[in-house]
């Protein structure tokens, strides 16, 4: 298993509990971030690949609007 994907086992099982011991609301939550531990764990896999030109790309709010990215 990768680095850090282990986190996702740990919320699914709280998830379980938590709908087993009628806890909705908390299981809903859980589900909600499980989803969002699993888009970072993924953004940060992407971030380890480097273009293989070297160049980076970064991200900063500028006349643009927030988020659109810019490249070094």
């Amino acid at each position: 298993m990768a680095q850090n994907e282990w986190i996702l086992d740990v919320l699914s099982d709280l998830s379980a509990f938590a709908v087993e011991n009628g806890l909705t609301a908390l299981a809903e939550q859980l589900d909600d971030t499980k989803l969002i531990a699993a888009a970072e764990i993924s953004s940060r896999k992407n971030e380890v690949r480097a273009p293989a030109d070297g160049n980076k790309t970064r991200y900063e709010p500028g006349s643009g609007g927030l988020g659109k990215h810019q490249h070094a």
